[in-house]
């Protein structure tokens, strides 16, 4: 039996739709399985499942029914962002059921080797480099999964000749079973989602599934500067070639900067210098770490030193991602919306010597923000907080020595506060530090707005 041929007949029950659960949906449907989606939306806020049923696909919306799950069910797909509690899964797993999530029937799929990359911060921005780095290095691939396309949309397009360079978060890896990439890469790790893992073991461990299928003919892509991976790699559970990275230290072996040149001294191979510091174009030291893991994942895919330099010197960032977005007034504005945690605004306070108005809010999960307090000190002249974190956000900015606290309903009166507060020679960041989702739908619309608002500046 081939590989298409294992899902004929198997009955399945996706939960969750949105773009993953509809795509892998599709497929598995196409495979020849009998699949049933669910969702607890209402159909009128289920768009999605007109066209399925279209496809001879049953949709049930607006609840989950109590007889979902049996015995007859061979295997729950759920959308990343589910939670396992919910009755449906619990039952499956009560059962004995496999639950997976998209990213487990993906790898089963996949002609193409697979490069995974998952970390708290930085994950688009190294995926998006890795991409450009193999196209511009002659290595044919497609970048999927937590951005673009998700990767059920393209594994049938793929051939054993290209790479799957997939984006991977935390919810998408714990639903993995045999998911198994070629290179896999693990950034760093802070605390975050824990309303999602309840702890930060779960979530270190999720993430680490990444490595668990690997074996010595894979590579491991590892950050030696934060001390979890560090700890990671030295467990012995990692059964790959590990290549580290590190912004700070000399390796002996892997990538790393030199007297101000990233410098890379991979296994068999001899001591490279590939590019000045100074010419890359991403602002930061953390950007400066995607770039070494990004270079450390694509000359292990066999990517071309001119191609990597070529995309290091040129490439300005992802879009709501320290995005330079205006100067006006002799103030500039940037979009970093994606900072969705304190690590990430602590990153970006950190990028810039200017004085800086910062706008931050958003979901309330119970977090302190204590850590952003020297950052605030050392880098914020102005705050302006909105959303559910906002109290705490001023409480933060109070203790830091910050005169100038402004408390605003939502982003567009954020900018134009923090324009009003804004002198010449001063930063206007967007890094909110919290989620997005007690205002918006995703960090993206919140950039958008933002944006927006900026550009309306007269």
């Amino acid at each position: 039996m081939g590989i298409n041929d294992q899902w004929r007949n198997q009955r399945i029950v996706v939960i969750g739709m949105a773009r993953s659960g509809v795509a892998v949906a599709k497929l598995l449907h196409h495979l020849g399985a009998n699949v049933l989606v669910n969702d607890s939306k209402p159909r009128e806020k289920s768009p999605e499942a007109t066209q399925l049923e279209e496809l001879g696909i049953r949709v049930i919306c607006g609840y989950h029914p109590e007889d979902l799950i049996t015995q007859e069910i061979d295997m729950v797909v759920k959308n990343p962002g589910v939670p396992y509690h919910i009755a449906p899964i619990q039952m499956a797993i009560e059962l004995g059921i496999p639950v997976v999530t998209e990213v487990e029937i993906a790898g089963k799929l996949s002609p193409a080797p697979i490069i995974g990359i998952t970390g708290s911060n930085g994950k688009t921005t190294t995926t998006t480099l890795v991409g450009l780095m193999l196209e511009q290095g002659d290595v044919p691939s497609k970048v999927a999964g937590n951005i673009g396309q998700a990767l059920t949309e393209v594994v049938q397009d793929l051939t054993p000749d290209e790479w799957l360079v997939a984006e991977l978060s935390s919810f998408q890896l714990k639903g993995a079973g045999d998911f198994h990439p070629r290179i896999a890469a693990f950034l760093n790790l802070v605390s975050a989602h824990m309303d999602y893992h309840k702890t930060i073991d779960d979530y270190a461990d999720s993430k680490a599934k990444i490595f668990q299928n690997q074996t010595a003919e894979d590579f491991a892509v590892l950050n030696w500067d934060h001390a979890h991976t560090r700890a990671l790699g030295e467990s012995g559970t990692i059964h790959s070639q590990m290549i580290w990275f590190s912004a700070k230290e000399r390796l002996d072996q892997g990538i790393f900067v030199e007297d101000d040149w990233i410098c890379y001294h991979l296994p068999r191979g001899e001591l490279t210098r590939l590019l000045p510091v100074k010419e890359v174009k991403l602002p930061g030291t953390f950007n400066l770490e995607n770039c070494l893991a990004a270079t450390a994942i694509a000359l292990c895919a066999g990517a071309k030193p001119e191609g990597i330099c070529q995309v290091l010197s040129t490439f300005q960032g992802v879009e709501h991602r320290m995005e330079f977005v205006r100067k006006w007034n002799k103030i500039k504005f940037y979009n970093n919306s994606k900072a969705t945690n304190a690590e990430a605004t602590k990153n970006a306070l950190n990028s810039f010597t200017e004085p800086i108005v910062l706008i931050a809010g958003g979901l309330d999960r119970g977090i302190d923000f204590q850590e952003l307090i020297p950052f605030m000190k050392d880098h914020v002249r102005a705050l302006v907080a909105y959303g559910q974190s906002a109290a705490i956000l001023e409480e933060r900015a109070k203790e830091a020595g910050i005169e100038e606290r402004v408390i605003v309903a939502e982003i567009e009166a954020a900018t134009d506060t923090a324009a009003k507060l804004a002198k010449p020679g001063d930063i206007v960041l967007l890094s909110p530090a919290c989620a997005s989702w007690d205002l918006y739908t995703s960090f993206e619309e919140r950039g958008s707005i933002f944006k927006q608002a900026v550009h309306r500046l007269v």
